[in-house]
């Protein structure tokens, strides 16, 4: 039996603007516009930032209840995962979407450099996020960028603080962070299988450096 291969598409992250390509999508319509036509190329998950009016990033709720609104209705059975990264906003405020009930939601459980600052995830932040996804029936993506960040993924699933068999992405090629190496990437699939078991699933995003970082 063939394991299918998942697409998971990002239609915007937190950093990108217009100025950078006029082609990326910034309102909740352009997004919903760009994730159907992902939808139709094959892509069958979608990683959701949203932004304010001006282009920068935003966590408020009111604009990631319209963009999964939109996709629902124009992409089903599409799965829906909405960002909780730190760039978007700061301590609780980067889950006020999960009442929501997405599909998905990305969970950073672990702090880390980037090119010019501290990614942080503190400890009782991860917990609060990792209790609301439970509460609301959200699958975390366990956003994985050390490989420390997999065995806090195994705690929290001892604790019972994820439901299910954790999803892991493996976030490879951020500069000060986990690097993008092929044997690196095998050893983190070999440590997902023998922490989680063989069917586990997980994930792999490679970051593209800018020649002037913005992170």
């Amino acid at each position: 039996m063939t394991t299918p291969c998942i697409i998971c598409v990002a239609i915007t992250g937190s950093l990108p603007t217009k100025a950078d390509n006029p082609a990326v999508p910034i309102s909740v319509a352009e997004q919903v516009e760009s994730t159907h036509e992902a939808f139709e190329a094959g892509a069958t998950i979608v990683h959701a930032h949203v932004r304010n009016d001006d282009g920068t990033p935003s966590s408020d709720p009111e604009r990631f209840a319209r963009l999964k609104e939109g996709i629902e209705a124009h992409c089903p059975g599409m799965i829906v995962q909405l960002s909780t990264g730190g760039r978007s906003g700061a301590g609780r405020t980067r889950g006020g979407m999960l009442p929501l009930r997405p599909d998905m939601a990305s969970l950073s459980v672990g702090s880390n450099n980037f090119p010019t600052r501290v990614y942080e995830n503190p400890p009782d932040l991860v917990d609060w996020l990792a209790a609301e996804m439970l509460a609301h029936g959200v699958k975390p993506e366990i956003e994985a960028f050390d490989l420390s960040h997999i065995f806090k993924a195994k705690d929290m699933a001892d604790r019972g603080q994820l439901a299910g068999t954790p999803y892991v992405q493996f976030v490879m090629g951020v500069r000060n962070a986990m690097p993008a190496d092929r044997d690196v990437f095998d050893y983190l699939v070999r440590t997902v299988h023998r922490l989680f078991g063989p069917e586990a699933p997980w994930c792999a995003a490679g970051a593209s450096r800018p020649r002037t970082p913005r992170w």
